[in-house]
């Protein structure tokens, strides 16, 4: 994996309070996907994050390698000319170098990050209904 862009702006005034709610949404697109002499895979990609309301977008575009077995290549290229969805071993590695990065970038410019939200912590009464017991 290879970031070969990072950009990051904070459309929010620092001065002004962020919004109690912030919606984030995370994109991926991967552009191509491009058979090397070597016989490995190249995979660019652009990984955006849009904050709603406007408070930041941060955007980082890269390029994935992919080697594998021959006949595993030829097919990830044929799905990828055939317009289906490229593996989720590729997804996977794009998606969790690019949030690794938006992470940084956006505790940098102080906004919140492209994380899913903690669920809720169980009331003490709640755990203690789920107890469990084991019997012999």
């Amino acid at each position: 994996m290879f970031v070969t862009n990072l950009s990051g702006e904070r459309l929010w005034d620092v001065e002004r309070e962020l919004p109690s709610q912030i919606q984030i949404a995370v994109n991926i697109n991967i552009l191509s996907v491009e058979e090397q002499v070597d016989g490995s895979l190249q995979v660019p990609f652009v990984f955006t994050v849009n904050y709603t309301p406007a408070i930041a977008q941060i955007s980082i575009k890269g390029r994935a390698k992919v080697q594998g077995e021959k006949d595993e290549m030829q097919r990830i290229l044929q799905e990828h000319k055939e317009q289906k969805s490229p593996p989720m071993q590729v997804i996977q590695a794009v998606s969790s170098t690019a949030i690794a990065e938006a992470i940084l970038i956006s505790k940098t410019m102080g906004i919140p990050p492209p994380l899913p939200p903690l669920p809720a912590p169980q009331t003490t009464q709640a755990a203690a209904k789920t107890e469990t017991r084991y019997t012999t």
